[in-house]
């Protein structure tokens, strides 16, 4: 793996929407956003640091170790998590410390970072406010960019997800990939100009 200007090395640490739950290798979010951004990078890489059925806690505790088996520092970690925490039902307070703590050790190892939010269902009532705060919330204390909504574009609408109805298809991933992409780019740009 390398990273530097013209070579963009990604790291892409979430939970299945990243690491590609029922999708071949090739289809899942990291290989799609690295072809992407061969169109004007040939030599960028993304690698998946995804592993399903995280939450932000298991996130936290994986971290260091996948941090410590890097071989060149990344110029651009894109965190997604989050959707796991909300299906479990678990306390937004403790999912906006473990983020905070993620985004904080990212920071700590001069590895910017791109937050990928995720937005809760409104039938969730008072529980999707306190969750949906989180993300922003995080993204502001840290002044790291926010991509508002990791799934924009393809939650809840038919023919995007698997046979479970939950995890998103080749499709869908597509069009995530190909909406955060200008996001990537513009953070990959902050990134190279601070460095300069």
């Amino acid at each position: 793996m390398t990273g530097g200007a013209g070579t963009p090395f990604v790291f892409a640490f979430g939970d299945s929407l990243t690491a590609g739950y029922g999708l071949r290798r090739e289809e899942a979010f990291p290989a799609r956003l690295e072809i992407l951004l061969q169109h004007t990078a040939p030599a960028a890489q993304v690698w998946n640091a995804g592993v399903s059925g995280d939450t932000t806690t298991s996130g936290r505790a994986r971290l260091p170790r996948v941090l410590a088996s890097l071989t060149a520092r990344p110029d651009l970690a894109i965190v997604e998590l989050g959707a796991n925490d909300m299906l479990r039902g678990q306390d937004p307070v403790r999912m906006r410390d473990n983020l905070d703590w993620i985004v904080a050790e990212l920071g700590r190892c001069s590895i910017p970072v791109l937050l990928a939010g995720m937005v809760a269902p409104p039938f969730l009532g008072d529980t999707a406010r306190r969750f949906n705060a989180v993300h922003p919330d995080v993204a502001d204390r840290h002044a790291v960019p926010l991509y508002p909504s990791f799934l924009a574009g393809v939650a809840g609408r038919n023919g995007y997800t698997l046979a479970d109805r939950v995890h998103p298809n080749a499709k869908a991933i597509e069009v995530v990939a190909r909406s955060i992409l200008p996001h990537v780019q513009a953070a990959l740009i902050a990134t190279a100009r601070a460095a300069a």
